[in-house]
């Protein structure tokens, strides 16, 4: 008699069936449990939106598309605890070799601006998290930082607010000037340091607060904010949450139309038929 053989296949590694993985589905990022409520952003420039009531609001875009979280530092290795961020991508060419060999380590594209922010548990930080705008909701209320316009060199009027002195009596060359400079009596006979004087305005890290997110563009990674921003088209903008310790959100903008004008446009007679 024959003996049959019968011939098992096992999951050995040569088998096809040994190279099918499960695969496990990936963890989305969570927005709204990120420990820092803080991004970096590029202003796009500004807009108009409407609101439900119908009213046209100024919003500033912001694009937070590239903002990437570069480095986590910790007490043990740094002596403090922080996470840097980074936004916009660039060529290694624009780079220095030193700031090129971070990115390259870490395996992240070039950027050319880095910030860095004080935490408290950098153990919920990872390396490489690619920063969203839903983080904020509309309705927040942030701080917006960034470096304002340059507008070359000013006279105190216009730096800073002075009211000029009299026009009158012929001194027309004097209008616009800050006056005395020197020391009053009991005074130290100089010029104290800073006194504010004429010189160049602008260019200065500067913050704008109590700004209020009007839109999150989750698709195009936008965000839109009631009011301007400081800086040009192009600029570095830190969005973070307020430190004005507001209680509750801002109320809803009112419709255009007020209730009063409705309720008398109701209330008012119908006009008579016209005669034929």
């Amino acid at each position: 008699m024959t003996e049959e053989k019968t011939n098992i296949t096992e999951n050995t590694p040569e088998s096809p069936a040994a190279a099918v993985v499960a695969q496990e589905p990936e963890q989305k990022w969570d927005a709204a449990s990120f420990p820092l409520k803080t991004v970096l952003g590029i202003k796009v420039g500004m807009a108009g939106i409407y609101s439900e009531g119908g009213q046209v609001i100024p919003v500033s875009v912001i694009d937070a598309s590239s903002c990437v979280l570069t480095h986590v530092k910790t007490a043990k290795s740094d002596g403090y605890n922080a996470v840097q961020l980074g936004i916009g991508e660039c060529k290694q060419k624009n780079l220095t070799k030193a700031y090129l060999t971070q990115f390259k380590k870490k395996d992240i594209l070039p950027l050319r601006w880095l910030r860095e922010f004080r935490v408290q548990t950098p153990e919920k930080f990872r390396t490489g998290t690619k920063l969203s705008v839903e983080i904020f909701s509309p309705g927040d209320i942030v701080d917006i930082s960034g470096i304002s316009r340059g507008k070359g060199f000013a006279g105190v009027m216009k730096r800073h607010g002075f009211a000029g002195l009299p026009a009158s009596h012929g001194a027309s060359d004097k209008e616009r000037s800050r006056g005395s400079s020197g020391g009053g009596s009991g005074q130290p006979q100089r010029v104290l340091k800073g006194t504010r004087m004429a010189g160049r305005m602008g260019s200065d890290w500067v913050t704008t607060q109590n700004l209020e997110v009007v839109k999150v563009d989750r698709e195009n990674q936008w965000l839109m904010v009631k009011g301007a921003v400081p800086g040009p088209v192009g600029n570095l903008l830190v969005v973070k949450e307020t430190t004005k310790h507001l209680k509750h959100k801002r109320p809803p903008m009112a419709p255009a139309k007020s209730a009063k004008k409705q309720a008398t446009k109701k209330s008012a007679p119908p006009k008579p038929a016209a005669k034929k």
